[in-house]
């Protein structure tokens, strides 16, 4: 069955990005993969009247199944407009592809309702990451469906997504890109990783504080695309910037997350006052949720109902996420 996106509710990125890059500021793409995180990321865009990108991946989607992401979507929209009638600003919601690698997973989101989707093909050859990216582009923009490019790869795991060394994204290979694809924003390697193990410990420096420090943004890297582009909304992917306090109460409460380090969320701040309209944070939702499920279970260890130890997991996410939108993003009232 086919399903257009406008029957469930969602938007498309369009106006959303020319409006961030309008205002200084930076959509959250926030990753789901059940329903605990779905109610904070709703809830948390809510209450601060962000605009948000839901992201589902191919490894979210064979994990929630895909019948059932699209439902979950759909009830996101309703869930904001129930909010909005109890006194929350209504929020625009896209429902966006993370990091899909064929044509065939593209067609088949945007088939099943997907307002949004990215086909990654930075791995590939320069000539057919922009084949595969052209043909993607071709397709959705006959529904009105965005498409989200990239250029360089960036190292670290996410799902099913890895590799072990960055390649920066090439400044004067972009507009060529753009111009041959017709893809309607970019993602661009300029020194973010996925991934709570971003850099090795011998990447980093050490601060007067002895904490690692790691290697900062590519931002002349970033100012050059500007330039030659200017306008042209810019993606960020990898961008957590994992919370020392979240990484100690895992390690804590019997987890084992050596050496995480995150990028430094001002430089995160700085990125979303450029051409950076959209920045991806998935690992800290991660390591909020875990921090907190670890700590309830840990201090309530006759407990066996999920209720009761997700709960304060969903919790602790929207928290996290609304600090992300106000003191990062600054998306803040900009639904």
């Amino acid at each position: 069955m086919v399903v257009h996106y406008t029957e469930l509710g969602l938007v498309n990125t369009k106006e959303m990005f020319a409006r961030a890059i309008a205002g200084g500021y930076a959509i959250p793409g926030y990753n789901f993969n059940n329903m605990e995180q779905l109610q904070a990321i709703v809830g948390a865009c809510s209450e601060t009247a962000s605009p948000l990108i839901l992201q589902v991946s191919e490894g979210a989607r064979n994990y929630a199944n895909q019948t059932l992401l699209r439902y979950m979507a759909e009830g996101a929209v309703e869930y904001a407009a129930e909010l909005a009638a109890a006194g929350d600003k209504p929020i625009p919601i896209t429902l966006h592809l993370d990091h899909g690698d064929s044509f065939e997973l593209c067609k088949d989101c945007i088939d099943s309702g997907f307002s949004s989707v990215m086909i990654d093909g930075s791995a590939r050859p320069y000539e057919e990451n922009i084949e595969v990216t052209r043909k993607v582009c071709e397709y959705a923009h006959k529904h009105d469906v965005s498409v989200e490019g990239e250029l360089g790869v960036l190292a670290g795991i996410e799902d099913d997504v890895s590799a072990e060394e960055s390649v920066y994204t090439r400044p004067e290979e972009v507009e060529d890109f753009v111009s041959r694809t017709g893809v309607d924003s970019l993602a661009i390697s300029i020194g973010t990783s996925h991934g709570a193990n971003k850099f090795t410990p011998e990447q980093c420096t050490e601060n007067d504080r002895g904490e690692l420090v790691p290697p900062p943004l590519r931002f002349d890297i970033l100012y050059e695309i500007e330039e030659n582009l200017p306008g042209f909304p810019i993606v960020l992917h990898g961008s957590s910037s994992v919370p020392r306090h979240l990484v100690e109460t895992i390690n804590k409460y019997g987890g084992q997350l050596e050496d995480a380090i995150g990028i430094p969320e001002e430089q995160l701040s700085k990125a979303a006052k450029s051409a950076v309209c959209k920045i991806n944070i998935d690992s800290d939702g991660r390591l909020a949720l875990t921090a907190a499920v670890r700590k309830t279970l840990a201090e309530n260890p006759r407990l066996f109902d999920p209720r009761k130890y997700l709960g304060p997991g969903r919790e602790r996410l929207k928290q996290l996420y609304k600090d992300k939108i106000k003191n990062v993003l600054g998306s803040e009232n900009q639904a």
